[in-house]
C-alpha cells in the first residue's frame, strides 16, 4: 500500500513563524520493492479542511519528493498555512492525501508597529539583575477572537507571558546570534489565553549573551548595555478586522525578584520578592516605572520557524554522595546541560544553595577547578509557604553531580529533577551493536551532541568559555548529522559564520565572535588574532557542504557561497606559491605528540595548513559546480590541482616518504586524497608503522583524530581501524568509557591513569570533538553513505565493515526519504545482511570484505575491483556472505 506519512518544511515537522514559504519534501511508505514516484499533487489552504485553497498544482509528473521550491500565492503575514500531498508511484498505486503539515508566517514585509523597550537605564549596563515589563490592554468584548499570534524577541533573554500564564515552551530566547547583523524573534499561538476585554501582556528579561559577562576574558556588553523588549500581538476577529498591541511607552517595568542571572555563575532568586500576580488583570502597578526606547535596526529581524532550545527530557536523582570532606553531592548518573528543579519546604528567607560540576576527583571530593572562574551556582531564597518548586530559566549549567551547599530540612532524592535542555532537533540516528562498551561510546557522543548544541555549537558546556568554536563545530558537524537533525540548526550558525567574516573573507575562530577586541589578556590571541586558523575557520566551506550532501538542499550553498569563496580567496591570497599559513594556528590541538607542555602538536603547521586549503579549495569548486557557476568551477578546480602538486613536493621526499612522520601528517594526506597514487599504499603502510610504534595507540589532536579510522578502512587497514577503536587503555575512546565517561572529553588524558586531572585551566568533560568518530560508525561499520551526485540519500551507498569481534551491529538513519536501516550478524562462519532502502531511493550495495556471495536474494551481484556490489531500489533484502580473512568476528550457532 502507498501512503506519504509525513510533510517536512525546512526539513521539520511545523513551522511556527517564517518569511517566507519553505520548500517542501515528504517521506513515502510502501510494502512493495522499488517503489518510485511519477507524480505528485500539493495543496495549500488557510483552513484545516482544505475548504480554503490559496494553491494548487495539480498533478505534477516528478519524481521529485524533497526540497521542493514552490511559487505559492503570496503569503498574508500573522497566518496559519496547512499543506497536504498525494502521490502515485511506477507500479500504478496512488495514495490517498497525507496527514496535513502546518506553517506559520511571520510578519514577512509587514512594518513592525513596537518598539524595543527598557526597564534598565545605562547606569545598569553592569548589572545583572532581571527586569519585568507588563501592559495592559482591551479587546473588543462582543466580537470573537478567532486568532491571535504573538511575534517577539529581545536584546537579552526574555520570557513571555499573557493573563498570568507563560506563553509558549521556547527556552533562552532569543537565542544567541550576532545581534548586530542577525537578530531572530519567535511566534507563539495565543488565541486560547486571551479573554475578551480586559488582558494582561507580560515579560521577563535577562542579560544572558546580549549584555552579560561572557568569554574565557570575562568582558560585558558585548552587544548593548540595556536589555530589551519587542512585542507584537496580533488580533484576528471572525469578522476579518485585525488589532495590534505592541510594546512602546505606555508599558510599565520593575525589577524582578530574580535578583542576579548569568549564564556561567547561575542564578539567584528572592522568592520573598515575587510580586504576585504582576501579569495579570487584576494587579496594581502604581509602582512601577516608566520604560525607555532602545534603538534598534530591525532590518536585522528575521523569523525563527524552528529551532529553539526546549527542554527535552528528565533525570531523576541517582545518588545521595557525603565525600570524604563531608560535602552532600547528588548525582544525576550522566554529565549533561541544563537545570536541576527542586521542591523545598521551610521559613521564610531559609536558602537553597546548589553547586553545578562535572566530576569527583580521585578521593571522591567535589572537583571544581576545570570550571575556571565559572560559579555554576544557583541560590534560591524561600518565601516560607509550603512547598515551593523552582529552578533557572536565565541560565543553565554544565554537570553531572550537584554539591548541596544549602537546603533547609532532610534531603530527599525525590526532591531533585535535571531538566535537560537543548536545541529541539528530531533524532534521526541510532547504533548498537554486541560491544556494550561501543553502545557507551556511541551513548557518550550523543550526549556530547545533546549538551553543547544548546542554541550555538559550543565547544564545552560548564567553564567559562561555552563559545561556538569553529574547529569543534567543523570535525563534528557530519557525526551530528547522522544523530539528529541538524539542518534548521547549522543554517542559523552559519548566518552568522558570513556575517562575522572579515572583510578580507577570514573566519574568527568562534560564532559568533566575541573574541575580536576582548582578547588583550590572552596572549596567544592577543598577537596571533582572532580569526582564520586553519581546520577551524574551513567551517566556512565544510559545515554548509555537509549540510548539502546529508540534506540535499542546494539553498545552503547558495546562501552560503559568498562566504565559502571568500574564505578560499583568503587562503591564496595569504598563502605563498600555494603553501598556505597564517599568524596564530591551532594545528593539530592537543595532540599527545606535542612537546611537554604544549597545546600544538606535532605536525607542521604548513603542512596542516596546505591539507586543509586543499580540502576546502576542491569543495567550494564542487560547490560551483552544484550550483552552476561555471567559471568558479573550472578556476577552483585548477586551483585544488595545483595545491596538490605543490603539496606533494613540498611534503613528500624524492624516495616517496612524508617530510613529517607523524599520524596527522599521513592521515590528512590518505583522506585528502593529496597522495600520489603510487605511493599511497606505502604512505598506508607507513601510518601503520607510526601507530604500531605507540602500541596501536593514536597519539592525535583535533585534525587527526577524526579521520584516522577513515585513513585506515579506505586503504587496506581494516583490522588497525577496528583495532584502535577498541583500544580501551590510555589513549583511547574506550579508556574514557571505562573510566566511567558519560560523554567525550576535551583530553584524552582527562583523568589520567593515576587519577590525577589534566591541568585544570582547560579540562572539560563534556567536549564533543573527539566523538567524531561515530562518523565511521554510521559511515563505514554501518555502511550507510551518502552519494554526493545525489545528494540527501536519494541514492545510498550500503557497505558496511563487519569486524572488532563483534557477532552483531544494528543501525539505522532516519533520511530526509525515510528510513535507512543495516544490520549485520555473524552467524556459522558467515555474515547475515539485511537493509532496508526507503521508497524513492535507490541504492548500491558494495561488500569489499566479501569472499563470496551465498544467498544473494534478488539481488544481482558482480565481482569488480576487489568487491562485490549490486544495485537495487527501494524495499527490504538479505544477504548472506563468507568474510575474507580481513574480518574479525565472533560467531554464533
Amino acid at each position: 500500500m502507498l501512503s506519504v506519512s509525513h510533510i517536512t518544511l525546512d526539513g521539520e515537522a511545523t513551522l511556527c513563524g517564517v518569511d517566507r514559504f519553505p520548500v517542501v519534501g515528504w517521506k513515502i511508505d510502501s510494502d512493495r520493492r522499488d517503489v518510485l514516484q511519477r507524480s505528485w499533487h500539493l495543496q495549500c489552504s488557510t483552513s484545516a479542511d482544505f475548504s480554503a485553497l490559496i494553491f494548487d498544482s495539480g498533478e505534477v509528473i516528478s519524481a521529485q519528493s524533497s526540497n521542493l521550491e514552490l511559487e505559492v500565492t503570496p503569503l498574508l503575514s500573522s497566518t496559519r498555512y496547512y499543506l497536504r500531498v498525494r502521490i502515485s508511484d511506477n507500479q500504478g498505486e496512488s495514495s490517498g492525501w497525507s496527514p496535513s503539515s502546518e506553517l506559520v508566517t511571520g510578519l514577512l514585509d509587514t512594518p513592525w508597529r513596537a518598539e524595543f523597550i527598557s526597564a534598565e537605564s545605562l547606569s545598569d549596563k553592569a548589572e545583572s539583575k532581571a527586569t519585568l515589563l507588563r501592559n495592559a490592554f482591551s479587546l473588543s468584548p462582543t466580537k470573537a477572537i478567532a486568532a491571535a499570534w504573538v511575534h517577539a524577541t529581545a536584546l537579552g533573554i526574555y520570557q513571555l507571558f499573557l493573563n498570568g500564564a507563560r506563553v509558549g515552551n521556547d527556552e533562552l530566547t532569543p537565542g544567541w546570534t550576532s545581534y548586530r547583523h542577525h537578530l531572530l524573534y519567535q511566534t507563539y499561538d495565543v488565541t486560547g489565553m486571551l479573554n475578551q476585554g480586559e488582558n494582561v501582556i507580560g515579560a521577563e528579561l535577562g542579560a544572558g549573551w546580549f549584555k552579560g559577562d561572557m568569554g574565557f576574558s570575562r568582558h560585558r556588553n558585548y552587544y548593548g548595555e540595556q536589555t530589551a523588549l519587542l512585542c507584537q500581538l496580533v488580533i484576528q476577529y471572525d469578522d476579518g478586522s485585525r488589532q495590534v498591541v505592541g510594546s512602546d511607552r505606555s508599558w510599565r517595568g520593575s525589577d524582578s525578584a530574580r535578583e542576579f542571572a548569568e549564564i556561567y555563575d547561575g542564578e539567584r532568586f528572592d522568592a520573598r520578592r515575587v510580586q504576585v500576580g504582576w501579569s495579570q488583570t487584576d494587579f496594581n502597578d502604581a509602582s512601577w516605572r516608566a520604560v525607555s526606547i532602545v534603538d534598534w535596526d530591525n532590518h536585522t529581524l528575521k523569523a525563527q520557524g524552528a529551532g529553539t532550545v526546549r527542554q527535552m527530557e528528565r533525570l531523576a536523582a541517582k545518588a545521595l554522595i557525603i565525600t570524604p570532606q563531608g560535602d552532600k553531592v547528588l548525582d544525576f548518573g550522566q554529565n549533561m546541560s541544563g537545570w536541576v528543579a527542586f521542591r523545598v519546604r521551610g521559613k521564610a528567607g531559609d536558602k537553597v544553595v546548589l553547586r553545578h560540576f562535572e566530576t569527583l576527583d580521585a578521593n571522591g571530593n567535589v572537583y571544581l577547578d576545570n570550571l575556571r572562574t565559572a560559579r555554576q551556582t544557583t541560590e534560591y531564597f524561600l518565601k516560607g509557604e509550603g512547598d515551593e518548586t523552582w529552578h533557572p530559566r536565565f541560565s543553565w549549567q554544565g554537570f553531572r553531580y550537584v554539591k548541596v551547599e544549602e537546603f533547609p530540612g532532610e534531603l530527599d532524592l525525590s526532591q531533585f529533577t535535571a531538566i535537560v535542555i537543548h536545541s529541539n532537533m528530531a533524532a534521526t540516528g541510532h547504533f548498537s551493536c554486541s560491544n556494550p562498551e561501543l553502545n557507551q561510546l556511541h551513548h557518550n557522543i550523543l550526549w556530547g551532541l545533546k549538551s553543547n548544541f544548546v542554541d550555538v555549537p559550543t565547544d564545552c558546556p560548564q567553564r567559562d568559555e561555552r563559545l561556538g568554536w569553529t574547529g569543534d563545530a567543523q570535525i563534528f558537524c557530519r557525526t551530528a548529522s547522522y544523530l539528529m537533525q541538524t539542518q534548521t540548526f547549522f543554517a542559523k550558525w552559519l548566518v552568522d559564520l558570513k556575517a562575522d567574516q572579515t572583510p578580507e573573507g577570514g573566519v574568527p575562530h568562534v560564532i559568533p565572535d566575541i573574541l575580536t577586541g576582548h582578547c588583550d589578556q590572552d596572549k596567544f590571541l592577543a598577537e596571533g588574532g582572532t580569526h582564520s586558523a586553519t581546520g577551524w575557520a574551513d567551517a566556512a566551506v565544510v559545515n554548509p557542504w555537509t549540510m548539502y550532501l546529508m540534506y540535499g538542499d542546494k539553498r545552503v550553498l547558495e546562501n552560503q557561497y559568498a562566504s565559502m569563496k571568500g574564505w578560499v580567496d583568503f587562503m591564496q591570497t595569504h598563502s605563498d606559491n600555494d603553501i598556505w599559513r597564517y599568524k596564530l594556528q591551532f594545528g593539530d590541538w592537543v595532540a599527545l605528540d606535542a612537546q611537554e607542555g604544549s597545546y600544538f602538536g606535532a605536525t607542521p603547521e604548513d603542512l596542516i595548513c596546505t591539507a586543509w586549503y586543499a580540502n576546502s579549495t576542491q569543495l567550494l569548486a564542487k560547490t560551483a559546480k552544484v550550483l552552476e557557476r561555471t567559471d568558479d568551477h573550472r578556476y577552483y578546480d585548477a586551483l585544488h590541482e595545483r595545491i596538490v602538486e605543490r603539496f606533494r613536493q613540498r611534503f613528500f621526499t624524492a624516495d616517496g616518504d612524508m617530510t613529517a612522520r607523524t599520524q596527522t601528517a599521513h592521515i590528512l594526506a590518505l583522506c585528502f586524497n593529496l597522495v600520489p597514487d603510487a605511493l599511497r599504499e606505502r604512505t598506508a603502510n607507513t601510518l601503520v608503522e607510526l601507530l604500531h610504534q605507540h602500541d596501536g595507540h593514536l597519539v592525535t589532536g583535533f585534525l587527526g583524530t577524526p579521520y584516522f579510522c577513515h585513513a585506515l578502512s579506505q586503504n587496506q587497514h581494516p583490522k588497525e581501524a577496528w583495532s584502535l577503536l577498541l583500544k580501551d587503555d590510555f589513549p583511547s575512546w574506550l579508556y574514557q568509557v571505562k573510566a566511567g565517561a558519560t560523554t567525550i572529553w576535551e583530553h584524552w588524558d582527562g583523568i589520567k591513569p593515576d587519577g590525577s586531572m589534566w591541568s585544570p585551566d582547560m579540562n572539560s568533560f563534556n567536549h564533543y570533538a573527539y566523538g567524531a568518530v561515530g562518523e565511521w560508525l554510521y559511515r563505514t561499520v554501518a555502511g550507510m553513505e551518502a552519494d554526493e551526485t545525489a545528494p540527501g540519500f536519494k541514492h545510498i551507498v550500503i557497505s558496511p565493515l563487519p569486524g572488532g569481534g563483534l557477532s552483531w551491529m544494528d543501525a539505522r538513519y532516519q533520511s530526509i526519504y525515510g528510513d535507512i536501516a543495516v544490520n549485520w550478524q555473524a552467524q556459522k562462519g558467515r555474515v547475515v545482511l539485511t537493509f532496508r532502502i526507503p521508497a524513492n531511493t535507490t541504492a548500491t550495495v558494495k561488500l569489499p570484505a566479501a569472499r563470496e556471495i551465498i544467498t544473494g536474494g534478488s539481488l544481482n551481484f558482480a565481482h569488480d575491483n576487489g568487491e562485490w556490489s549490486a544495485h537495487c531500489g527501494s524495499g527490504e533484502y538479505r544477504v548472506e556472505y563468507l568474510p575474507d580473512e580481513s574480518v574479525d568476528l565472533t560467531y554464533t550457532d
